[in-house]
């Protein structure tokens, strides 16, 4: 292939073609995701990531980058950069070497905008291929624009506005909504690019300003939510976050507004590249590009005007995974469905979680269904960290809620997912630093986290078997009272451990406990059997006989 023929892309060579080269998901009902390898070679990163676990919610079970530059100075010679050429060889050879180290399921290699058109792409792709044996996907602007929405939605399947992912060289707009992908477009705002855009800061403002509302008139204004993509978008929200001394620093889901954004943007104006890294610990590669990509925002912001904005780490390569996903596979809920996984991979009794949101539900029928979900969440997670030193258990257990891999969870419910779990195992207070991260939540969801947590530490621990064997729960809040109904065949599970956590738990809940055994009954076979209905009920913690 000439040198200075431009790569064909992959749509282009085959429009019905899927990115790997079999299918992920041969069955619809399938549940877990062996590992599946993509590498991502963009005009300023390439990164090797490798997804394991629940398949609507993979985990990342490896992941690297390197800022390789491969776009740098594109502008000026229409070619690769060449130190990013040989920093990217090096870097994707030691990812397939690696890769066949993982022995990995899948394996799948794409592109974007540097490669798709510089002189030498398809040059160096042919030294790539032959390299490492393996296929170099260059993808059009419309397809990275798609996959990067598709990676939107994977994490958020309810999500509804605009999309924008920003690379090295270009930049992609995405209108999502009904969890589908509808018009995308793309543009040469990527800060690679606009490094030599000529007239200074009000020539690069109109260049800029020009660009998106032409895209603007394609893709529309009336977006109310903004999901940004990209590293150069994740570092001005770590930058966000310092400003603001935000103190959870989980980059996914982070939502910030257009005051907040603009006020951010005058910060970064005020100090020198040197100063926020200093500050943050952002490489000096990727906060480099900042101050362009900054430029770009705040016009982004004046032009489309969302009202909410959030930031993603969900992008290319998720949309991949979400593309071979069957319809029904894309329906579950991601977060219930990696609470699932863990559960089955480090709970001590898989399937337990089921079996104790069941036997809760009572409680919290009154709940929204949103805070029925992180409830769920909860009692699938209660066990997860039981490994860990009983002195530790319960901060691990706030750590895997706040800091593990769970898509469709916002901040607010990470936090009230980590209380109610760290309650699961303590009785008293909050350390400091969770009380700094408590303060994202009201003093009202503060106070239904601690109950649930309650709730999970009595019913975690009341039988090692079949809850609804043990007995079932009721709740009167008319009455304020809260009930505990014993089978007769188990009743001897409630000892004083079990009535010390039942009166925290009905204290918690401002409830008075009744406790009472359900009555004997016999069919007509003669067998003897029990039923829930009249019985003696105490309120002193033993249980009576019906």
């Amino acid at each position: 292939m000439d040198g200075n023929t431009p790569p064909q892309t992959e749509g282009q060579r085959n429009q019905t073609a899927g990115l790997f080269d079999e299918p992920l998901f041969q069955d619809s009902g399938v549940r877990d995701l062996q590992q599946v390898g993509v590498i991502d070679v963009g005009s300023n990163s390439v990164r090797l990531v490798v997804f394991d676990g629940a398949a609507r919610s993979p985990a990342y079970f490896f992941n690297e980058k390197v800022l390789c530059g491969l776009g740098r100075g594109f502008v000026d010679s229409g070619r690769l950069n060449p130190d990013g050429r040989d920093r990217a060889r090096a870097t994707i050879k030691r990812f397939a070497l690696l890769a066949q180290g993982m022995r990995l399921s899948n394996l799948t290699m794409v592109a974007t905008a540097a490669m798709r058109e510089a002189e030498d792409g398809a040059e160096f792709r042919a030294q790539i291929e032959h390299d490492t044996g393996l296929r170099m996907r260059v993808i059009d602007g419309a397809e990275e624009a798609r996959l990067s929405a598709q990676g939107v939605l994977t994490g958020w399947p309810d999500a509804r506005g605009l999309v924008c992912d920003i690379g090295g060289s270009s930049m992609e707009l995405a209108v999502i909504g009904d969890g589908k992908v509808h018009s995308t477009v793309t543009s040469s705002l990527g800060p690679f690019r606009l490094q030599q855009v000529p007239g200074g800061k009000k020539g690069l403002r109109k260049h800029v300003d020009d660009i998106l509302k032409t895209l603007r008139a394609q893709v529309g204004n009336h977006h109310d939510a903004l999901y940004l993509v990209g590293g150069s978008w994740r570092a001005i929200a770590r930058l966000d976050m310092e400003r603001r001394g935000y103190p959870l620093k989980v980059l996914h889901e982070y939502e910030m507004t257009t005051k907040s954004i603009r006020k951010t943007l005058d910060w970064i104006d005020e100090h020198s590249v040197a100063e926020l890294r200093a500050r943050t610990g952002i490489s000096n590669d990727r906060m480099s590009l900042v101050p362009l990509a900054s430029r770009v925002l705040r016009q982004l912001v004046h032009v489309f005007g969302p009202k909410r904005i959030f930031v993603s780490s969900y992008g290319i390569r998720e949309g991949i995974l979400y593309e071979q996903m069957p319809t029904a596979l894309r329906a579950r809920d991601p977060l219930i469905e990696a609470c699932s996984f863990m559960e089955k991979s480090s709970a001590r009794i898989p399937g337990f979680g089921a079996q104790l949101y069941a036997f809760l539900r009572p409680l919290f029928r009154s709940r929204s269904p949103a805070r029925r979900r992180l409830i769920r969440a909860a009692c699938l997670l209660h066990d997860v960290n039981w490994r860990a030193h009983p002195d530790y258990r319960a901060d691990a257990c706030f750590d895997t809620a706040t800091r593990a891999n769970l898509g469709n969870l916002d901040h607010a419910g990470r936090v009230f997912l980590g209380i109610a779990l760290m309650y699961r195992y303590k009785s008293g207070g909050l350390r400091p630093r969770i009380r700094e991260v408590a303060g994202l939540l009201t003093e009202a969801e503060l106070d239904d986290a601690k109950t649930i947590g309650r709730a999970l530490r009595f019913g975690a621990m009341f039988t090692m078997d079949h809850l609804s064997r043990a007995g079932e729960l009721r709740y009167f809040p008319k009455k304020a009272e809260v009930e505990l109904i014993l089978s007769r065949p188990m009743a001897g599970l409630y000892t004083e451990v079990a009535e010390q956590r039942f009166r925290a738990l009905a204290t918690q809940m401002r409830a008075t406990p009744k406790v009472r055994v359900a009555r004997a009954v016999h069919n007509s076979k003669g067998s003897a059997g029990a039923s829930c209905g009249s019985g003696g009920t105490s309120s002193s913690g033993a249980p009576s006989s019906g």
